[in-house]
This record gives structure tokens, C-alpha cells and sequence, in this order.
């Protein structure tokens, strides 16, 4: 390859991941709509705060701190070392040389910060509406530069879990799963809203205040999900990149279409209705399902994986509410029980996978994060204080925690 043709390789596939991760970053508004939508008018400004806020912080923390710990342990092991700040791109020479990375180091972080961006939001939408502002932002702090980045290094960083054979190719686990264990451990100790549950077990229904915004957040993070999975392939400069590209782009498009159908069959047969909440949940956690492993199987198999996701996450959800435990946006069904379950199939197609390193990667991810998630959350339950005033919950976290209301001229009406 001569000189000209290894810059343009070099350029190609820096490019892409930058493209890949704006995609992904977009994510971010994504789940800012959808969680916005589905909680109630008095609570929109404290959680859209949440998310532009989560994501300024979780750059911050991934940048002195998280992105050393995740990818510098070349050696292997259960703990990274430790270091500050991004060490200097490729040159020129060194790309012609051969002793390049495939694509620009900048670009590098890039992408993977917004994937730590990602599974800090599926956290925001499982604790809304009574969680205090500060102490959740505290936590993104712990959560971005530190638990995400440990466990992430477990597989992509090549410590032990990659060692061992587990296979996530693009997070259905490290990002997804995880993310989901640390909102658990939060709603643990949170409890639940008041008035979601009565005295003798029944679960009652709190709407959301947007359903068109929430659907649009989801037409956003199925739009994102292709940077997600796609930009995964870390190259598109060749002919087997780029093939493993578009199947990836078709799995991940295919698998949210088979979740979309087969939560809203479930609805129906279950509630006798088209309930969009879970039609909405289901393309999620379709995405999530096939995030695990979206280069190997044919799209009729990715459909499959998706509407298997888009089933369990119904029952998933039902069953959360019988255990009390409330997630007003599904986000622990979601992420958490649907990233499981595309960890348990990439076997399914991936002769290289094996059940036993899916079980270990899958309880590592989820042993690790939920206990370091919970200790922080009761270190900053006794410190600050984990949720708001009852008058504070009843009257609206917008007044409470930011001093304004979204749709002020109409959230008296909707209390």
C-alpha cells in the first residue's frame, strides 16, 4: 500500500468513527425526549436538566479520568492502572511506518465517550421524578469516571472478561446492562413515587405528559443505534469492513422493527389494547437485544432477537411494578433485562461465543456495577440526601430543584 493510499485508509476510518460518534451522541437527545415524555408536566425542566447536564459531566470525567482506566491496561487483569488526560495522536510518519492505531486517537475518545455518556442516561429516566437533582449529578461523577470505565476495561480494554471469551460486541452489556444496575441500586434505596402503588398491591398508573415527545425520543435513539452498532465495527476502509457495516446497520434496523411488533402483540393480548408505551419500549429493547452481537446473524435472525427482546421487556415491566420496584420510563426492563438477554443469544450465532462466558460476563457486569453503584447512592443518602420533600414530589421537581416549570401555563392543571 503506498503512502497516499494508507492516508486516505487512515483519514477514511477516523472519519467514520467521528460520524458514528456524533450519531451516537445524538442519542443524548434521544433519551432526553423520550424521558421527558413520559414523565409528568411538572418534572420535564428537572429531567431535561438531568440529561444535558449528565452528558456535560460525563465528557468531563471521561477525559481526566475514565478513558485512562479503560483502554491503558494493555496487559490485562481485573484492576486498570491509573493516569490523566489523553496521551498525543498518530503522526504521519508513524502511519506510513505501520506503528499507527487504525484511526485517530482524538477520534477514539470520542466515540467512546458517548457511549459512557449513554449508560449514564438510562439511569436518569429509572429514578425521575423524586430523586434529588445534586445527588444525582454527584453520582454521574462516580458512575462516568470510574464504575463504567472498570468494567468497560474488563472486555474492551482487554482485561479479564476478554480474556475469558466474553464477547459485547458494541454494549449490550458494558453500556446497557450496566446501566440499568446502577439505576437499580438507585431505586432500591429511592423507593418508589408516592401513589404508584396501594396499600393492597395494586399498581397505579402515572401517565406521561408527552406521548408524541417521547415517541420522537425514541425515532432519535433508533436513528442513534445505527452509529452505536455501526461505528462498533471501529472501520468501513475495506470491503469486508464495509459489508460488515451494512449488515450490522440491517440487523440493528431489523431487530428494533421485530421488537416494535412483538411488545405491541403482547400489549394487546394482554391489556386488550395498542398500548404505545410498550410498542415504544419494545423497538428499545429490540436495539438493546441485538447490541450485543449485530455483525453475525442474518436479518431474519436479528428480527427474531429483537422481538424475543421486545416480549420479555413487557413481562419485565409488569413484573418490576408487582415487585413495587417503580422505573417510570422502563429503563431497568429496557436496558437491564433486554441487555441480558442479547448477551445469553449472541451464542446463538457466534460460533466463537460460549454460554458460560456470557453467564460470567453478564454477572461480573452486573455484580460490579449494582454494588458500586449502591454504595455510593447510600454514601450520598447519608451525606446529601437522595430524595426530595413530599411537598417538594407533589408540587414538582421543576420548582423544587431548578425554580421553573416547562409547560408553566398548563402544569397547574395537570398535577
Amino acid at each position: 500500500m503506498d503512502h497516499t493510499a494508507q492516508h486516505l485508509t487512515y483519514a477514511l476510518d477516523t472519519f467514520y468513527l467521528l460520524v458514528s460518534g456524533a450519531l451516537v451522541m445524538w442519542m443524548a437527545a434521544g433519551f432526553a425526549m423520550l424521558e421527558a415524555g413520559l414523565v409528568r408536566a411538572k418534572n420535564t425542566a428537572e429531567i431535561l436538566t438531568k440529561n444535558i447536564v449528565l452528558y456535560a459531566i460525563a465528557c468531563i470525567m471521561y477525559l481526566l479520568l475514565g478513558y485512562h482506566l479503560m483502554y491503558s491496561s494493555p496487559e490485562g487483569g481485573f484492576i486498570p492502572s491509573i493516569g490523566f488526560l489523553l496521551g498525543a495522536d498518530n503522526t504521519a510518519e508513524q502511519v506510513i511506518g505501520g506503528t499507527a492505531s487504525a484511526y485517530s486517537t482524538q477520534a477514539d475518545f470520542f466515540f467512546q465517550v458517548v457511549f459512557v455518556a449513554t449508560a449514564m442516561s438510562i439511569v436518569s429516566g429509572a429514578v425521575a421524578e423524586r430523586m434529588k437533582l445534586w445527588a444525582f449529578l454527584a453520582f454521574s461523577v462516580v458512575m462516568t469516571g470510574f464504575i463504567y470505565p472498570v468494567e468497560g476495561y474488563w472486555k474492551w480494554g482487554k482485561g479479564w472478561l476478554d480474556a475469558a471469551g466474553f464477547l459485547d460486541f458494541a454494549g449490550s452489556g458494558i453500556v446497557h446492562l450496566a446501566g440499568a444496575s446502577a439505576a437499580l441500586a438507585g431505586v432500591l434505596l429511592l423507593g418508589a413515587r408516592k401513589g404508584k402503588y396501594g396499600k393492597n398491591g395494586e399498581v397505579n398508573a402515572i401517565p406521561g405528559a408527552n406521548l408524541p415527545l417521547a415517541t420522537l425520543g425514541t425515532f432519535i435513539l433508533w436513528l442513534g443505534w445505527f452509529g452505536f452498532n455501526g461505528g462498533s465495527q471501529l472501520a468501513v476502509s475495506t470491503v469486508e469492513n464495509a459489508n460488515a457495516v451494512a449488515a450490522v446497520f440491517v440487523n440493528t434496523n431489523m431487530a428494533a422493527a421485530g421488537g416494535v411488533v412483538a411488545a405491541l402483540i403482547a400489549a394487546r393480548m394482554l391489556f386488550g389494547k395498542a398500548d404505545l408505551t410498550m410498542a415504544l419500549n419494545g423497538a428499545l429493547a429490540g436495539l438493546v437485544a441485538i447490541t450485543a452481537e449485530p455483525s453475525t446473524p442474518t436479518a431474519l435472525e436479528a428480527t427474531l432477537i429483537g422481538a424475543i427482546g421486545g416480549l420479555i421487556v413487557v413481562f419485565a415491566i409488569i413484573t418490576l411494578d408487582k415487585l413495587k420496584i417503580d422505573d417510570p420510563v422502563g429503563a431497568i426492563s429496557v436496558h437491564g433485562v433486554a441487555g441480558a438477554w442479547g448477551l445469553l443469544a449472541v451464542p446463538l450465532t457466534n460460533e466463537g461465543a460460549t454460554i458460560t462466558a456470557q453467564l460470567i460476563g453478564l454477572g461480573a457486569i452486573f455484580a460490579w456495577t449494582f454494588t458500586a453503584s449502591f454504595v455510593v447512592w447510600m454514601i450520598l443518602k447519608v451525606v446529601m440526601g437522595l430524595r426530595v420533600s413530599e411537598e417538594e414530589e407533589y408540587n414538582g421537581v421543576d420548582l423544587a430543584e431548578c425554580g421553573l416549570e416547562a409547560y408553566p401555563e398548563f402544569t397547574a392543571n395537570t398535577r
